[in-house]
């Protein structure tokens, strides 16, 4: 038993391989919220039609998702998280760095941030 059928799998091709491998071991498919039952040929038919919309649904979502994504990114919008040091924190960084009285470590602890971000901030540069 399955709750929804879309759940099953990611994509109709998994959803039909899952399908044919549990049909394979004995095992017929009973969706609870779709009231498909792959044990009869109308149920199977039921089973594919249901499967083919269901992907098409998650592909019309991610359409407008990724569309939506788009016309944020044209409006100026950018996703994603907040950097954790700003251009004045790498700054301070760079001379805490060059003056050679720092750490990293010790750097990361002035900015209150991992030792990981500060070195993923400097990954690119070669003089601090």
């Amino acid at each position: 038993m399955v709750w929804k059928l879309d759940r099953l799998a990611r994509s109709l091709r998994q959803l039909i391989d899952t399908a044919v491998l549990l049909n394979e071991r004995g095992v017929e498919l009973l969706s609870l919220t779709e009231n498909i039952n792959t044990t009869t040929p109308t149920g199977k038919l039921t089973f594919h039609l249901f499967a083919a919309l269901a992907e098409f649904e998650r592909d019309i979502l991610r359409q407008r998702v990724y569309a939506g994504l788009a016309a944020a990114r044209r409006r100026g919008r950018v996703g994603g998280r907040p950097k954790a040091l700003n251009e004045s924190d790498m700054k301070k960084a760079r001379a805490l760095l060059r003056s050679g009285e720092y750490t990293r470590v010790q750097v990361a602890t002035e900015l209150k941030v991992s030792r990981h971000t500060l070195w993923r901030a400097f990954s690119g540069e070669t003089d601090h």
